[in-house]
């Protein structure tokens, strides 16, 4: 019997079991087989069996052990054993450099001291805190001021309303309302634009904690949970002298802290212009607080109810002769109308605000198509320039097209005009041999206007910029946006002391500023005794300097020579404004700091997406 199976080099393996083979037949089929096995009619062996047969004596495995089989990849061993050391040794180095790194103690480049302008930042914003009304927060930071005017608005028994709280206006403790909501409405609109320079700073809490003061004031002054109102608080205070010895705001000189004769107040029925700039006080900063919702809501509410009746009762707040008249008097509510409306549009999103601000016959009537001597001069009685700046925002940005867009356009244009005047090349405006902007053609009180027009230059500047529009024209001689902002330094740097008197105009800042400031909290010591109505007469005339320093109060400036009196008596030069420091505010925040521009997206938060309305078809063509 014999068995056939596979012999593993390729050939036929036969097994006999016959004993009678010889020797000799065994080594002939043995012969045969390996001739068999290795003829060329064989299967071809593969690369591992070839090197087994072809290995010497004590050469078993030597290919194999030069390679390194990587599953996919047959690797040198020498060149396996390089890499594998190269890695480790790498690696010890690695964390050898790491070692030292996190060993050895770390000197950072120091970060750059901060500049002239976030610095007086600082300081302008501390103004606010000395004008404090009602019961002062413990962290107020200004040692002399104390709770003040605790029954303001429930003293007087023709209004019983609690008007507690707000700003005094200047040196005095009057509260005006107009040019204090006008205050408000500026310091909502530099934090918007400049969240992040006011956080760089450290001042954004404190910021918006100040514009919280003033909006809770201002939903004070009316029926704010209504829809619907017929009054508004308009003053609280009295500050006409003309009568004759009565005592009241101006003809005293007292401590806030220690008045103790009446403080009416005068409420009006028909004022567009109050209204409206209230209106965009809360508006803008119902935006500043947007993050807040429940507030937020209340202030656009109160807004929505302060406009609308701005729009139904129609006249100016100041009319009539009365004492808002002798201080703030306003010269027409149309300009409000067109800011207001802006503010409104840019709270709510409604579009019947925008349309209303865009209208054409309100633009005539604000003046934006006659110019006239204070064309372009933004202050807390003319918004137009700040509302076409606004609203030239909006096109830059959004560009909501037709209908807005004609008006817009104007606008636009307008301001770009404006824009023109600011600068040194063109005549619109004079100048002192200082430098110094006359926006008042030579009139008293000049900064307030100055830090307005350097706050309007700077962000139209940032807006350009983030529109990558690099200038403007102005004629045929195109500007970079460069120029503006160097039209805004100039302006606020003389004010911190460049300048011919060498003299800051922002109390605190510098070595040399007024001492002898029109203010009467700050003229007359905390020294424990209540001085009477004339009683305080004493410090207002004394050549003393006061024995406060107000920090950060912009006086009210030099004259047109470039000239100025550190005389307490004289507020056309001494007397610091609300209305005039949130300016200054505006302007230092906007040039503070690395120039990152605005924050370009917040401000229409509220703004639901555009798609332009598409214009009307033309009048059917007749023959």
């Amino acid at each position: 019997m014999s068995m056939y199976g596979r012999d593993p080099w390729g050939g036929p393996l036969e097994i006999s079991h016959a004993d009678s083979a010889t020797d000799d037949e065994r080594s002939r089929t043995l012969h045969d087989i390996d001739r068999a096995a290795l003829s060329a009619s064989s299967r071809p062996l593969d690369e591992t069996q070839q090197s087994w047969l072809l290995a010497g004596p004590g050469d078993q495995g030597t290919k194999k052990k030069k390679y390194v089989d990587l599953g996919c990849l047959i690797v040198s061993r020498k060149i396996f054993l390089w890499t594998v050391g190269s890695l480790a040794a790498a690696a010890v180095l690695a964390g050898f450099v790491t070692l030292i790194v996190k060993t050895v103690p770390r000197h950072h480049r120091p970060k750059p001291p901060p500049d002239n302008y976030t610095l007086a930042l600082h300081k302008a914003l501390m103004f606010f805190n000395a004008q404090r009304s009602g019961p002062l927060p413990k962290h107020n930071n200004v040692s002399w001021r104390g709770n003040s005017g605790m029954k303001d608005g429930l003293s007087d028994s023709a209004v019983r309303r609690n008007l507690v709280g707000g700003f005094y206006d200047a040196g005095d403790a009057i509260k005006f309302n107009f040019p204090s909501s006008f205050a408000m409405t500026m310091l909502s609109w530099s934090v918007i634009e400049y969240n992040a320079k006011y956080q760089a700073a450290g001042e954004l809490a404190h910021v918006k904690e100040l514009i919280k003061w003033g909006s809770d004031y201002i939903l004070k002054t009316f029926n704010s949970s209504a829809d619907t109102i017929d009054r508004i608080a308009a003053q609280v205070g009295q500050g006409d002298t003309s009568g004759g010895p009565t005592p009241n705001d101006h003809y005293c000189w007292m401590r806030p802290e220690d008045i103790d004769y009446p403080r009416p107040v005068y409420e009006c029925h028909s004022c567009s212009d109050l209204a409206a700039e209230m209106a965009a006080a809360l508006a803008a900063a119902s935006i500043v607080f947007k993050d807040s919702k429940s507030y937020s809501q209340k202030l656009v509410h109160g807004a929505t109810t302060l406009f609308k009746f701005s729009r139904d009762q129609r006249g100016r707040y100041s009319a009539g002769g009365s004492d808002p008249s002798h201080f703030y008097n306003s010269t027409s509510y149309w300009d409000e109308y067109v800011w207001g409306g802006a503010w409104m549009y840019l709270a709510t999103g409604n579009s019947s605000y925008l349309q209303l601000a865009t209208h054409p016959t309100l633009a005539k009537h604000a003046g934006a198509f006659w110019g006239g001597p204070d064309y372009g001069v933004f202050s807390w009685d003319n918004k137009l320039t700040g509302a076409q700046v606004l609203l030239s925002r909006l096109r830059l940005f959004l560009s909501p097209g037709y209908p807005y867009e004609e008006i817009l356009r104007t606008f636009h244009n307008q301001t770009g005009i404006v824009m023109c005047s600011y600068l040194p090349i063109f005549k619109t405006f004079n100048r002192t041999k200082g430098g110094l902007i006359q926006l008042n053609h030579g009139r008293p009180q000049p900064l307030q206007y100055v830090v307005n027009a350097a706050f309007l230059a700077t962000v139209y500047s940032d807006y350009l910029d983030a529109a990558d529009t690099p200038g403007w024209y102005c004629g045929p001689n195109f500007f970079s946006t460069d120029v503006l902002r160097n039209f805004a330094k100039t302006q606020i740097d003389y004010i911190l002391g460049k300048n011919p008197q060498k003299m800051s105009y922002v109390v605190g800042f510098g070595d040399r500023y007024p001492k002898h400031v029109h203010h009467r909290g700050a003229s007359i010591p905390k020294n424990g005794v209540k001085y009477n109505c004339k009683g305080g007469w004493k410090w207002r005339d004394t050549h003393k300097p006061n024995p406060h320093t107000i920090v950060g109060a912009m006086v009210a400036g030099p004259d047109r020579h470039d000239g100025f009196h550190d005389v307490r008596k004289n507020y056309n030069y001494t007397e610091p404004t609300l209305a005039g420091n949130a300016g200054l505010v505006a302007a230092l925040v906007g040039l503070s700091g690395e120039s990152n521009g605005v924050d370009k997206n917040t401000i229409f938060s509220a703004v639901p997406p555009m798609s332009p309305t598409p214009p009307p078809p033309p009048a059917p063509w007749k023959p």
